[in-house]
């Protein structure tokens, strides 16, 4: 048992630590930003066309305004106008597990477990607009916050196929392993007319000046709902909460083996 605690917080530790290290790459990126709005970055677009030529712009930027756009998505399950969405339709069912103790005894216990059956996402771009002007967003590579619009279980039923909204998806014969108690669907947007703040690259290499993900690695490109100092905020928690417990995690990892060898001796 001990060794098998020692196994489980120890990846528990290493899985705090990546996640740690993408919460600080987060922090490094919005403080590495600079603070824009459209008309200055329209006026360093202009300065460094006639300086080195249209299309050198590379400008690490933070933005916030408000989402246009003339032609929005409309999301595949919910059906709502939006300028990103992601959604996954699982299947619940229950099914027969088989479990046997160190002396031999055979228990059956019945589980209840989900598998994805579907998924999708899709975004489209736009244009981040504040009080001087508007800016276009490429927000394919982006992690973007989103906004759940849907968590709905449905049965099973006699049909072998499933709709919902814009969605539909023909079942195979056998159904899956298990008995299947129903599907369940999730959705979640990014809407239209929303105030948003974008973290990325500024380039006007396309011929239009753009917002999208930076050359450089350390640098994010992201999309949040809420004002930097929140996010800031949010980000600084959420280091801290890792990092206690990448610490704890570690630390009875480390008991739980140095347990697991005294009682090899």
């Amino acid at each position: 048992m001990a060794a098998i605690l020692a196994a489980v917080t120890a990846i528990a530790a290493i899985v705090l630590y990546f996640v740690r290290r993408h919460y600080r790459i987060k922090l490094q990126s919005l403080l590495l930003a600079q603070p824009a709005n459209s008309r200055q970055l329209k006026e360093i677009a202009d300065h460094v066309a006639g300086e080195i030529g249209a299309g050198s712009l590379r400008q690490y930027v933070k933005m916030w305004g408000a989402i246009e756009v003339d032609q929005p998505l409309i999301s595949e399950l919910k059906e709502e106008p939006c300028v990103y969405y992601s959604f996954t339709v699982s299947r619940e069912y229950e099914e027969r597990v088989r479990q046997e103790d160190s002396e031999g005894k055979v228990t059956w216990t019945t589980e209840r477990r989900s598998e994805t059956i579907s998924q999708n996402r899709r975004s489209t771009p736009f244009y981040l607009r504040d009080q001087h002007g508007r800016i276009r967003v490429e927000p394919e590579a982006a992690s973007i916050a989103t906004i759940p619009v849907l968590d709905e279980f449905r049965p099973a039923s006699s049909t072998n196929s499933l709709s919902f909204g814009g969605f539909s998806l023909s079942l195979s014969v056998n159904g899956g392993t298990g008995k299947t108690l129903g599907y369940r669907y999730r959705e979640e947007i990014l809407p239209c007319d929303r105030s948003i703040l974008v973290v990325g690259a500024a380039s006007d290499e396309t011929g239009e000046l753009t917002l999208g993900p930076s050359t450089e690695a350390r640098q994010q490109f992201f999309i949040a709902l809420k004002p930097e100092n929140a996010v800031l905020q949010e980000v600084k928690q959420t280091i801290q909460w890792v990092t206690v417990g990448g610490i704890a995690s570690a630390g009875v990892a480390a008991i739980s083996a140095i347990a697991a060898l005294l009682k090899l001796f």
